[in-house]
Protein backbone atom coordinates (compact mmCIF):
# COMPACT_ATOMS: atom_id res chain seq x y z
CA UNK A 1 0.00 0.00 0.00
CA UNK A 2 2.85 2.45 0.92
CA UNK A 3 4.23 1.87 -2.89
CA UNK A 4 1.17 1.85 -4.20
CA UNK A 5 0.22 5.37 -2.60
CA UNK A 6 4.08 6.32 -3.26
CA UNK A 7 3.93 5.64 -6.84
CA UNK A 8 0.26 7.18 -7.63
CA UNK A 9 1.44 10.61 -5.40
CA UNK A 10 4.61 10.94 -7.83
CA UNK A 11 2.94 10.39 -11.28
CA UNK A 12 0.23 13.11 -10.50
CA UNK A 13 2.92 15.06 -8.74
CA UNK A 14 5.26 14.88 -12.30
CA UNK A 15 2.32 15.35 -14.61
CA UNK A 16 0.90 18.13 -12.85
CA UNK A 17 4.21 19.92 -12.36
CA UNK A 18 5.13 19.92 -16.01
CA UNK A 19 1.04 20.71 -16.74
CA UNK A 20 1.59 24.11 -14.69
CA UNK A 21 4.86 25.29 -16.61
CA UNK A 22 1.85 26.14 -19.50
CA UNK A 23 -0.86 28.17 -17.65
CA UNK A 24 1.41 30.22 -15.72
CA UNK A 25 2.82 31.61 -18.76
CA UNK A 26 -0.96 31.80 -20.20
CA UNK A 27 -3.05 33.22 -17.85
CA UNK A 28 -0.48 36.62 -17.36
CA UNK A 29 0.09 36.63 -20.83
CA UNK A 30 -3.19 36.64 -21.72
CA UNK A 31 -3.37 40.05 -19.39
CA UNK A 32 -0.36 41.34 -21.38
CA UNK A 33 -1.65 40.76 -25.27
CA UNK A 34 -4.59 42.50 -24.32
CA UNK A 35 -2.66 45.66 -23.03
CA UNK A 36 -0.33 45.84 -26.55
CA UNK A 37 -3.41 45.18 -28.30
CA UNK A 38 -5.19 48.05 -25.99
CA UNK A 39 -2.18 50.53 -26.47
CA UNK A 40 -1.82 49.69 -30.56
CA UNK A 41 -5.99 51.08 -30.48
CA UNK A 42 -4.88 54.01 -28.25
CA UNK A 43 -1.77 54.70 -30.04
CA UNK A 44 -2.33 53.26 -33.81
CA UNK A 45 1.97 52.36 -33.18
CA UNK A 46 1.58 49.81 -35.46
CA UNK A 47 4.38 48.06 -33.23
CA UNK A 48 2.25 47.07 -30.04
CA UNK A 49 -0.40 45.62 -32.58
CA UNK A 50 2.59 43.30 -34.00
CA UNK A 51 3.35 42.81 -30.34
CA UNK A 52 0.09 41.70 -29.40
CA UNK A 53 0.12 38.88 -32.40
CA UNK A 54 3.32 37.95 -31.72
CA UNK A 55 2.77 37.12 -27.92
CA UNK A 56 -0.63 35.19 -29.13
CA UNK A 57 1.78 32.69 -31.23
CA UNK A 58 3.64 32.01 -28.22
CA UNK A 59 0.25 31.73 -26.23
CA UNK A 60 -1.72 29.63 -28.50
CA UNK A 61 1.65 27.21 -28.53
CA UNK A 62 1.34 27.03 -24.36
CA UNK A 63 -2.34 26.84 -24.83
CA UNK A 64 -1.76 23.56 -26.90
CA UNK A 65 0.72 22.33 -24.34
CA UNK A 66 -1.24 22.78 -21.70
CA UNK A 67 -3.89 20.65 -23.01
CA UNK A 68 -2.15 18.22 -24.15
CA UNK A 69 -0.53 17.69 -20.41
CA UNK A 70 -3.86 18.48 -19.26
CA UNK A 71 -5.98 15.74 -20.11
CA UNK A 72 -3.76 12.71 -18.31
CA UNK A 73 -4.48 14.57 -15.02
CA UNK A 74 -8.24 14.41 -15.63
CA UNK A 75 -7.82 10.37 -15.77
CA UNK A 76 -5.58 10.24 -13.05
CA UNK A 77 -8.57 11.28 -11.00
CA UNK A 78 -10.64 7.89 -12.40
CA UNK A 79 -7.74 5.51 -12.47
CA UNK A 80 -5.24 6.45 -9.33
CA UNK A 81 -7.59 8.03 -7.41
CA UNK A 82 -11.00 6.41 -7.97
CA UNK A 83 -11.94 6.68 -4.22
CA UNK A 84 -11.53 9.77 -3.56
CA UNK A 85 -13.70 10.90 -7.34
CA UNK A 86 -16.19 8.95 -6.07
CA UNK A 87 -16.65 10.46 -2.49
CA UNK A 88 -15.77 14.17 -3.28
CA UNK A 89 -17.08 14.24 -7.14
CA UNK A 90 -20.20 15.92 -5.91
CA UNK A 91 -17.97 18.67 -5.39
CA UNK A 92 -15.08 19.25 -7.35
CA UNK A 93 -16.95 17.96 -10.36
CA UNK A 94 -18.97 20.53 -10.53
CA UNK A 95 -16.25 23.26 -10.43
CA UNK A 96 -14.02 21.36 -12.92
CA UNK A 97 -17.09 20.98 -15.39
CA UNK A 98 -17.79 24.72 -15.07
CA UNK A 99 -14.01 25.00 -16.08
CA UNK A 100 -14.11 22.78 -19.12
CA UNK A 101 -18.01 23.57 -20.17
CA UNK A 102 -17.25 27.34 -19.72
CA UNK A 103 -13.54 28.56 -19.35
CA UNK A 104 -11.97 26.31 -21.59
CA UNK A 105 -14.14 26.68 -24.38
CA UNK A 106 -14.72 30.09 -24.19
CA UNK A 107 -10.73 30.93 -24.33
CA UNK A 108 -10.59 28.30 -26.98
CA UNK A 109 -12.89 29.54 -29.13
CA UNK A 110 -11.83 33.43 -29.27
CA UNK A 111 -8.34 32.33 -29.39
CA UNK A 112 -8.67 31.15 -33.06
CA UNK A 113 -10.39 34.49 -33.75
CA UNK A 114 -7.44 36.87 -32.64
CA UNK A 115 -5.20 34.43 -34.39
CA UNK A 116 -6.43 34.06 -37.77
CA UNK A 117 -9.62 37.09 -37.92
CA UNK A 118 -7.96 40.53 -37.29
CA UNK A 119 -8.97 41.56 -41.13
CA UNK A 120 -12.52 39.88 -40.81
CA UNK A 121 -13.22 41.25 -37.37
CA UNK A 122 -11.50 44.51 -37.02
CA UNK A 123 -9.77 46.22 -34.79
CA UNK A 124 -12.16 47.04 -32.30
CA UNK A 125 -13.26 43.02 -32.12
CA UNK A 126 -10.45 42.08 -32.41
CA UNK A 127 -9.49 43.82 -29.48
CA UNK A 128 -12.59 42.07 -27.77
CA UNK A 129 -11.82 38.29 -28.87
CA UNK A 130 -8.13 38.95 -27.11
CA UNK A 131 -9.74 40.57 -23.81
CA UNK A 132 -12.16 37.33 -23.96
CA UNK A 133 -8.92 35.09 -24.11
CA UNK A 134 -8.03 36.81 -21.12
CA UNK A 135 -11.35 36.55 -19.34
CA UNK A 136 -11.14 32.89 -19.89
CA UNK A 137 -8.17 31.46 -18.85
CA UNK A 138 -8.33 33.84 -15.65
CA UNK A 139 -12.16 32.47 -15.10
CA UNK A 140 -10.10 28.90 -15.90
CA UNK A 141 -7.59 29.50 -12.70
CA UNK A 142 -10.38 30.32 -10.98
CA UNK A 143 -12.69 27.43 -10.97
CA UNK A 144 -9.09 25.48 -10.58
CA UNK A 145 -8.36 27.33 -7.67
CA UNK A 146 -11.77 27.03 -6.10
CA UNK A 147 -11.44 23.06 -6.31
CA UNK A 148 -8.14 23.36 -4.58
CA UNK A 149 -9.40 25.76 -2.15
CA UNK A 150 -12.29 23.34 -1.22
CA UNK A 151 -9.73 20.81 -0.35
CA UNK A 152 -7.46 22.84 1.44
CA UNK A 153 -10.50 24.12 3.52
CA UNK A 154 -13.67 22.27 2.64
CA UNK A 155 -16.81 24.59 3.46
CA UNK A 156 -20.80 23.95 2.38
CA UNK A 157 -21.13 20.38 2.46
CA UNK A 158 -22.04 17.52 3.80
CA UNK A 159 -21.26 13.61 4.27
CA UNK A 160 -24.23 10.96 3.65
CA UNK A 161 -24.49 7.41 5.30
CA UNK A 162 -22.38 5.88 2.45
CA UNK A 163 -19.34 8.46 2.97
CA UNK A 164 -19.86 10.83 0.34
CA UNK A 165 -19.65 14.07 -0.20
CA UNK A 166 -22.21 16.23 -1.26
CA UNK A 167 -22.91 20.22 -1.28
CA UNK A 168 -25.26 22.12 0.29
CA UNK A 169 -24.44 25.76 -0.31
CA UNK A 170 -23.01 26.49 -3.54
CA UNK A 171 -22.66 30.21 -2.81
CA UNK A 172 -20.03 28.62 0.16
CA UNK A 173 -18.04 27.02 -2.26
CA UNK A 174 -16.92 30.48 -4.10
CA UNK A 175 -17.02 32.54 -0.40
CA UNK A 176 -14.34 30.17 0.66
CA UNK A 177 -11.81 32.55 2.79
CA UNK A 178 -9.09 30.00 1.05
CA UNK A 179 -10.29 30.88 -2.06
CA UNK A 180 -9.71 34.45 -2.88
CA UNK A 181 -6.15 35.09 -1.43
CA UNK A 182 -4.74 32.08 -2.79
CA UNK A 183 -6.47 32.51 -6.49
CA UNK A 184 -4.84 36.35 -6.33
CA UNK A 185 -1.71 35.37 -5.42
CA UNK A 186 -1.79 32.38 -8.04
CA UNK A 187 -1.97 35.30 -10.82
CA UNK A 188 0.17 37.48 -8.98
CA UNK A 189 2.88 34.90 -9.60
CA UNK A 190 1.48 34.41 -12.78
CA UNK A 191 2.14 37.79 -14.13
CA UNK A 192 5.53 37.51 -12.89
CA UNK A 193 6.32 34.51 -14.87
CA UNK A 194 4.70 36.22 -18.07
CA UNK A 195 7.03 39.38 -16.97
CA UNK A 196 10.06 37.89 -16.82
CA UNK A 197 9.22 36.16 -19.78
CA UNK A 198 8.77 39.33 -21.66
CA UNK A 199 11.21 41.22 -20.49
CA UNK A 200 13.85 38.72 -20.92
CA UNK A 201 12.79 38.46 -25.09
CA UNK A 202 13.31 42.46 -24.91
CA UNK A 203 16.59 41.94 -23.63
CA UNK A 204 17.64 39.36 -25.75
CA UNK A 205 16.75 41.31 -28.31
CA UNK A 206 18.60 44.44 -27.84
CA UNK A 207 21.59 42.54 -26.81
CA UNK A 208 21.81 41.09 -30.13
CA UNK A 209 20.94 44.19 -32.12
CA UNK A 210 17.64 42.30 -33.53
CA UNK A 211 14.21 43.75 -33.58
CA UNK A 212 15.54 46.74 -31.29
CA UNK A 213 11.94 48.58 -31.50
CA UNK A 214 10.35 45.64 -29.75
CA UNK A 215 13.14 45.04 -27.52
CA UNK A 216 12.01 48.52 -25.45
CA UNK A 217 8.84 47.48 -25.94
CA UNK A 218 9.09 44.34 -24.48
CA UNK A 219 12.04 45.54 -21.64
CA UNK A 220 9.35 48.06 -21.07
CA UNK A 221 6.35 46.56 -20.35
CA UNK A 222 8.02 43.43 -18.38
CA UNK A 223 9.28 45.40 -16.08
CA UNK A 224 6.20 47.73 -15.64
CA UNK A 225 3.78 44.72 -15.01
CA UNK A 226 7.00 42.86 -12.93
CA UNK A 227 7.26 45.45 -10.41
CA UNK A 228 3.77 45.81 -9.64
CA UNK A 229 3.27 42.03 -9.76
CA UNK A 230 6.55 40.93 -7.86
CA UNK A 231 5.55 43.50 -4.95
CA UNK A 232 1.75 42.48 -5.09
CA UNK A 233 2.92 38.39 -4.83
CA UNK A 234 4.68 39.12 -1.51
CA UNK A 235 2.12 41.71 0.08
CA UNK A 236 -1.22 41.90 0.01
CA UNK A 237 -1.96 38.11 -1.54
CA UNK A 238 1.33 36.67 -0.17
CA UNK A 239 0.64 37.72 3.14
CA UNK A 240 -3.30 37.07 3.08
CA UNK A 241 -2.51 33.61 2.15
CA UNK A 242 0.28 33.12 4.69
CA UNK A 243 -2.45 33.81 7.75
CA UNK A 244 -5.25 31.53 5.95
CA UNK A 245 -2.53 29.19 6.83
CA UNK A 246 -1.76 30.11 9.95
CA UNK A 247 -5.50 30.26 10.74
CA UNK A 248 -6.85 27.34 9.77
CA UNK A 249 -3.56 24.73 9.10
CA UNK A 250 -1.47 25.63 12.06
CA UNK A 251 0.63 22.84 11.90
CA UNK A 252 1.69 23.40 8.30
CA UNK A 253 2.60 26.76 9.13
CA UNK A 254 4.91 25.63 12.09
CA UNK A 255 6.27 23.00 9.69
CA UNK A 256 6.93 25.90 6.70
CA UNK A 257 8.59 27.91 8.94
CA UNK A 258 10.49 25.45 10.72
CA UNK A 259 9.08 26.09 14.15
CA UNK A 260 9.59 22.66 16.78
CA UNK A 261 9.11 24.47 19.66
CA UNK A 262 6.50 26.69 20.59
CA UNK A 263 8.78 30.02 21.73
CA UNK A 264 7.45 32.07 24.21
CA UNK A 265 7.81 36.20 23.81
CA UNK A 266 7.41 36.20 19.91
CA UNK A 267 8.94 33.83 17.37
CA UNK A 268 11.68 34.42 15.02
CA UNK A 269 11.86 34.36 11.18
CA UNK A 270 14.14 31.98 9.80
CA UNK A 271 16.47 32.95 6.46
CA UNK A 272 18.39 29.93 6.64
CA UNK A 273 18.41 26.59 8.20
CA UNK A 274 17.91 22.66 8.01
CA UNK A 275 15.38 21.05 9.42
CA UNK A 276 16.78 18.20 11.43
CA UNK A 277 13.81 15.62 12.23
CA UNK A 278 15.25 13.38 14.13
CA UNK A 279 16.34 15.59 16.57
CA UNK A 280 13.05 18.32 15.88
CA UNK A 281 15.31 20.98 14.94
CA UNK A 282 16.99 23.42 12.73
CA UNK A 283 20.40 22.91 12.37
CA UNK A 284 22.77 25.94 11.03
CA UNK A 285 20.02 28.54 11.54
CA UNK A 286 20.15 32.15 10.42
CA UNK A 287 17.50 33.80 12.37
CA UNK A 288 15.61 37.38 12.99
CA UNK A 289 13.99 37.12 16.17
CA UNK A 290 10.38 38.01 16.94
CA UNK A 291 9.99 39.04 13.14
CA UNK A 292 7.56 36.08 12.91
CA UNK A 293 5.19 36.91 14.92
CA UNK A 294 4.92 40.72 14.27
CA UNK A 295 4.54 39.84 10.52
CA UNK A 296 1.59 37.06 11.58
CA UNK A 297 0.00 39.08 14.16
CA UNK A 298 1.17 42.67 14.45
CA UNK A 299 2.35 41.76 18.02
CA UNK A 300 6.10 41.18 18.73
CA UNK A 301 5.11 38.90 21.45
CA UNK A 302 2.42 37.11 19.85
CA UNK A 303 3.42 33.13 20.16
CA UNK A 304 3.16 30.62 17.68
CA UNK A 305 2.85 26.63 18.11
CA UNK A 306 5.89 24.64 16.99
CA UNK A 307 5.02 21.51 15.49
CA UNK A 308 5.93 19.90 18.55
CA UNK A 309 2.93 21.07 20.07
CA UNK A 310 0.66 19.19 17.61
CA UNK A 311 0.16 15.28 17.55
CA UNK A 312 2.43 13.48 15.25
CA UNK A 313 -0.64 11.92 13.43
CA UNK A 314 -1.20 15.42 11.40
CA UNK A 315 2.19 16.66 11.10
CA UNK A 316 2.75 17.14 6.95
CA UNK A 317 4.30 13.50 5.74
CA UNK A 318 6.97 15.51 4.00
CA UNK A 319 8.62 18.36 6.35
CA UNK A 320 11.98 19.42 5.33
CA UNK A 321 10.47 19.09 1.85
CA UNK A 322 7.43 21.63 2.59
CA UNK A 323 10.04 23.97 4.32
CA UNK A 324 12.52 24.32 1.60
CA UNK A 325 10.09 24.51 -0.67
CA UNK A 326 8.25 27.67 0.91
CA UNK A 327 11.79 29.19 1.60
CA UNK A 328 12.60 28.81 -1.93
CA UNK A 329 9.28 30.60 -3.31
CA UNK A 330 9.89 33.31 -0.72
CA UNK A 331 13.96 33.82 -1.13
CA UNK A 332 12.74 34.02 -5.13
CA UNK A 333 10.20 36.21 -4.88
CA UNK A 334 12.00 38.51 -2.87
CA UNK A 335 14.82 38.58 -5.36
CA UNK A 336 12.61 39.30 -8.04
CA UNK A 337 11.28 42.54 -6.36
CA UNK A 338 14.74 43.52 -5.71
CA UNK A 339 15.73 43.21 -9.44
CA UNK A 340 12.58 44.53 -10.85
CA UNK A 341 12.66 47.37 -8.79
CA UNK A 342 16.35 48.31 -9.33
CA UNK A 343 15.31 47.59 -13.58
CA UNK A 344 12.16 50.24 -13.13
CA UNK A 345 14.65 52.96 -11.34
CA UNK A 346 17.13 52.48 -13.97
CA UNK A 347 13.91 52.92 -16.66
CA UNK A 348 12.69 55.77 -14.99
CA UNK A 349 15.62 57.28 -15.25
CA UNK A 350 16.30 56.75 -19.45
CA UNK A 351 19.50 53.91 -18.46
CA UNK A 352 17.83 50.24 -18.91
CA UNK A 353 18.24 49.56 -22.38
CA UNK A 354 22.10 50.63 -22.29
CA UNK A 355 22.74 48.96 -18.99
CA UNK A 356 23.96 45.62 -20.64
CA UNK A 357 24.86 43.38 -17.42
CA UNK A 358 21.24 44.28 -16.05
CA UNK A 359 19.68 43.04 -19.28
CA UNK A 360 22.14 39.94 -19.09
CA UNK A 361 20.60 39.42 -15.70
CA UNK A 362 16.47 39.81 -16.76
CA UNK A 363 17.37 37.26 -19.76
CA UNK A 364 18.85 34.38 -17.91
CA UNK A 365 15.70 34.84 -14.79
CA UNK A 366 13.62 33.06 -17.03
CA UNK A 367 13.42 29.69 -15.28
CA UNK A 368 13.89 31.35 -12.19
CA UNK A 369 9.72 32.51 -11.85
CA UNK A 370 8.84 29.17 -13.01
CA UNK A 371 11.01 27.19 -10.28
CA UNK A 372 9.14 30.02 -7.50
CA UNK A 373 5.73 28.93 -8.79
CA UNK A 374 6.48 25.45 -8.62
CA UNK A 375 8.15 25.58 -4.93
CA UNK A 376 4.67 27.95 -4.26
CA UNK A 377 2.69 25.47 -5.50
CA UNK A 378 4.73 22.38 -3.88
CA UNK A 379 4.17 24.12 -0.58
CA UNK A 380 0.65 24.31 -0.78
CA UNK A 381 0.26 20.58 -1.57
CA UNK A 382 2.69 19.50 0.75
CA UNK A 383 1.26 21.24 3.40
CA UNK A 384 -2.20 20.01 3.38
CA UNK A 385 -0.70 16.15 3.55
CA UNK A 386 -1.73 13.75 5.04
CA UNK A 387 -4.91 14.78 3.93
CA UNK A 388 -6.60 14.62 0.90
CA UNK A 389 -9.56 16.72 2.03
CA UNK A 390 -7.99 18.57 4.88
CA UNK A 391 -9.24 16.65 8.20
CA UNK A 392 -11.79 14.66 6.30
CA UNK A 393 -10.17 12.20 4.13
CA UNK A 394 -6.58 11.04 4.19
CA UNK A 395 -4.18 10.10 1.44
CA UNK A 396 -4.57 6.38 2.24
CA UNK A 397 -8.62 6.48 1.88
CA UNK A 398 -8.49 8.07 -1.94
CA UNK A 399 -6.16 5.90 -3.50
CA UNK A 400 -7.46 3.36 -6.25
CA UNK A 401 -7.50 -0.03 -4.64
CA UNK A 402 -7.15 -2.27 -7.65
CA UNK A 403 -4.52 -0.57 -9.68
CA UNK A 404 -0.81 -2.16 -8.33
CA UNK A 405 2.03 0.06 -7.61
CA UNK A 406 3.90 -1.77 -10.60
CA UNK A 407 1.21 -0.09 -13.26
CA UNK A 408 1.28 3.06 -11.82
CA UNK A 409 5.44 3.22 -12.00
CA UNK A 410 5.45 1.86 -15.67
CA UNK A 411 3.13 4.89 -16.78
CA UNK A 412 4.85 7.28 -14.86
CA UNK A 413 8.26 6.15 -16.66
CA UNK A 414 6.07 6.54 -20.18
CA UNK A 415 4.77 9.87 -18.90
CA UNK A 416 8.90 10.93 -18.34
CA UNK A 417 9.73 9.87 -21.79
CA UNK A 418 6.91 11.26 -23.69
CA UNK A 419 6.69 14.93 -21.73
CA UNK A 420 10.51 15.58 -22.71
CA UNK A 421 9.84 15.11 -26.08
CA UNK A 422 6.80 17.19 -25.93
CA UNK A 423 8.91 20.00 -23.71
CA UNK A 424 12.00 19.76 -26.18
CA UNK A 425 9.68 20.10 -29.34
CA UNK A 426 7.83 22.85 -28.01
CA UNK A 427 11.06 24.41 -26.96
CA UNK A 428 12.49 24.65 -30.40
CA UNK A 429 8.94 25.28 -32.15
CA UNK A 430 8.94 29.13 -29.14
CA UNK A 431 12.47 29.50 -29.67
CA UNK A 432 11.78 29.54 -33.77
CA UNK A 433 9.37 32.32 -32.88
CA UNK A 434 11.44 34.32 -30.87
CA UNK A 435 13.92 33.88 -33.81
CA UNK A 436 12.10 35.25 -36.67
CA UNK A 437 10.55 38.35 -34.37
CA UNK A 438 7.27 39.98 -33.86
CA UNK A 439 6.78 41.52 -37.59
CA UNK A 440 6.85 37.66 -39.14
CA UNK A 441 3.62 37.46 -40.38
CA UNK A 442 1.31 34.52 -39.04
CA UNK A 443 0.69 31.42 -41.74
CA UNK A 444 -1.37 27.99 -41.25
CA UNK A 445 1.53 26.36 -43.20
Amino acid sequence: MEDMILYNRLQFAFTITFHYLFPQLTMGLSLMIVYFKWKFLRTKNEDYNNASKFWMKIFALNFAMGVVTGIPMEFQFGTNWAKFSELTGGIIGQTLAMEGMFSFFLESSFLGMFLFGEKLLGQKLHFLSGLMVFIGSWASGFLIIATHSWMQHPVGYEILENGKFVLNNFGALFNNPWLWPSYLHNQAGSLVTSSFFVAAVGAFYLLSNKHSRFGKIFVKSGVVFGVISSVMLAFPTGDLAAKNVVKYQPVTFAAMEGIFETEKGGSEIILIGQPDMENKKLDNKIAVPNVLSFLTYQRWDAEIKGLNEFDESIHPTNVPGLYYGYHIMVGLGTIFIGIMVLAAFLLWKGRLYKTKWLLWILMFMIPFPYIANTAGWYTAELGRQPWLVYNLMRMVDGVSPTVSSGNTLFTLLGFVGLYLLLGLLFLLLVLKIIRKGPEAKMTLK
